[in-house]
């Protein structure tokens, strides 16, 4: 099983408005390891540095500073042209993340070809019917025919995560998987992503400003505020007993049903 350690993660962007230059820090001194069959929770507001720390860890930014390990099950550090076959990213919109001109079997059989997972037509097709298959898709055949404005965006999000697997990947960084879903369809893909992860024993990081489902599907909760984690531990004990006052002010300001409750009760 594989394992990718975060070691003081920085990243800097250099901007420039007309003659004056500043460096922003977007993520400062940020380390955590994704261990298999654990969720990691990385919870704050927009602009907090979160989807910067996805797109580190997949290898689509270089960080300025630290360092990413991902050691395969004998703990020896795996080659970096190996990174991406462990490591993949679940997009935050998956209409924006496909391509609409091409059907769901091309989105799926080009990452188990380049990745050198199946070769020849036939072993691929089937390779792609067993994913779908995978993620609750069906008819896979029928599925597979269809293009990205054909379908859901329940089923668009469960296609995003059956290409993140179709490499292999033993890492998923899901970047706000189900912020783009109706309420109705999150639950679905949450439970698929815990399923596949139980099956597979997957390493994830969630990546959400959803306390209440950060709180039921990860392990382990980073609070990050202005790039830097302020806090971190198992889900409940940040999540409801929280020490650090951002953490106070974001559970302060999560729905509650119950307090709602309360509160008409008192107020008839």
């Amino acid at each position: 099983m594989t394992t990718l350690e975060a070691t003081h993660l920085v990243k800097e962007f250099r901007l420039r408005s007309g003659f004056r230059r500043e460096v922003f820090r977007a993520v400062d001194d940020v380390s955590f390891t994704l261990a298999p069959g654990r969720t990691v929770a990385l919870v704050g507001e927009s602009g907090s540095g979160k989807s910067t720390i996805a797109r580190l860890l997949t290898r689509l930014d270089r960080p300025t500073g630290g360092a990413i390990t991902l050691r395969g099950a004998d703990g020896r550090p795996v080659p970096d042209r190996a990174h991406r076959d462990h490591v993949q990213l679940v997009f935050q919109d998956p209409f924006a993340s496909l391509n609409p001109f091409h059907t769901v079997e091309h989105h799926l059989a080009r990452p188990l070809l380049l990745h050198g997972r199946t070769r020849g037509a036939a072993e691929t097709h089937q390779a792609v019917l067993h994913l779908l298959d995978r993620v609750r898709l069906r008819p896979a055949e029928d599925i597979a025919r269809r293009r990205p404005h054909e379908l859901s965006g329940g089923q668009r999000q469960r296609v995003a995560i059956a290409r993140a697997l179709a490499p292999g990947a033993q890492v998923v960084v899901a970047d706000e998987p189900v912020s783009m879903l109706d309420v109705s369809l999150r639950r679905g893909v949450l439970e698929l992503l815990a399923r596949l992860q139980a099956e597979d024993h997957l390493a994830v990081l969630y990546i959400t400003h959803d306390l209440a489902t950060a709180r039921h599907f990860a392990d382990d909760v980073l609070v990050l505020y202005g790039g830097r984690v302020v806090e971190r531990g198992p889900a409940d004990d940040v999540l409801l007993r929280p020490r650090h006052p951002y953490t106070q002010l974001l559970a302060a300001s999560a729905p509650d049903p119950a307090k709602r409750v309360t509160a008409r009760k008192e107020s008839a």
